[in-house]
């Protein structure tokens, strides 16, 4: 099976650089979901090379500005799954900049910890 990160249609890349790229997320955690992953095909972070997670960051920055103005949220958790025990679905390093918005759940402390609705639900894989 291909990867889906790497068949991704142009026309769904909102934002890139020389080695990443960055597209709303097909299962939102949240309105404005970007994963921002490098054009190279690398299983996990450990995988990617120093440039890539620097293009990579370079993205998240970009893709705050752009959500901010769009969805302006009042929060964010940015965060990246590493291995099936970690969470990885898809074996292409992908990181996820959420945004969070008050009173998506009813207390926010721990971030992540704390599970974050599904506006839409994740298949079964």
């Amino acid at each position: 099976m291909p990867c889906p990160f790497c068949t991704l249609p142009d026309k769904q890349i909102l934002i890139q650089n020389d080695l990443a790229i960055a597209f709303y997320d097909k299962y939102p955690v949240q309105h404005g979901h970007l994963l921002i992953i490098p054009k190279r095909h690398v299983e996990t972070y450990f995988d990617a090379t120093e440039q890539e997670i620097k293009a990579i960051h370079l993205l998240i920055r970009e893709g705050k500005q752009i959500i901010d103005e769009k969805y302006k949220p009042d929060g964010y958790n940015i965060g990246v799954n590493v291995g099936k025990y970690g969470g990885q679905t898809i074996f292409h390093l992908h990181f996820h900049l959420i945004p969070r918005y008050k009173g998506d759940v009813e207390d926010p402390r721990g971030g992540i910890r704390n599970a974050i609705p599904n506006l839409t639900p994740y298949p079964e894989i």
